[in-house]
């Protein structure tokens, strides 16, 4: 079984009173519970950080997601449209660090020209998911290959 980093776009999705978008959240926990089921690790700074109502400090959430991605045996994540700084930086250290990188994208989303390429210096799984589509079952089955 795999150790899996699932990243996206976090604060952009968390409103003032600390409450992450319900759909956003919803994708996610489904995604976590498929790889978890399949007898996966998962980690991922959303729920670690209770969905935006608990935020860490950026020393401490920069150092524990370094961390967690360097544990990990395969990192997985949403870009984000608009680009989520945070998750750029992760995906950066992922493929840095040689892990196998699954990067789901949204059907008709233009993504930075570093992501699309990113296959040319890395091991790269591209998901491209229609609009509303659960990658979950998607997910898993890479991960668990």
């Amino acid at each position: 079984m795999a150790v899996v980093f699932l990243g996206g776009p976090f604060k952009a999705l968390v409103d003032a009173d600390g409450v992450m978008r319900p759909d956003e959240r919803a994708r996610l926990e489904s995604i976590i519970a498929g790889l978890e089921s399949a007898g996966h690790t998962v980690y991922n700074a959303h729920r670690r950080e209770g969905w935006g109502a608990k935020f860490l400090t950026p020393a401490e959430c920069t150092r524990l997601d370094l961390d967690e991605i360097t544990a990990s045996d395969v990192f997985v994540a949403f870009p984000g449209s608009p680009a989520s700084p945070g998750t750029h930086i992760e995906i950066g250290w992922a493929s840095a660090l040689g892990k196998p990188v699954v990067l789901l994208l949204e059907e008709g989303v233009e993504y930075a020209f570093l992501v699309r390429g990113l296959h040319t210096v890395t091991n790269v799984t591209y998901l491209t998911l229609a609009p509303g589509e659960d990658p979950t079952e998607r997910v898993v089955a890479v991960v668990s290959t």
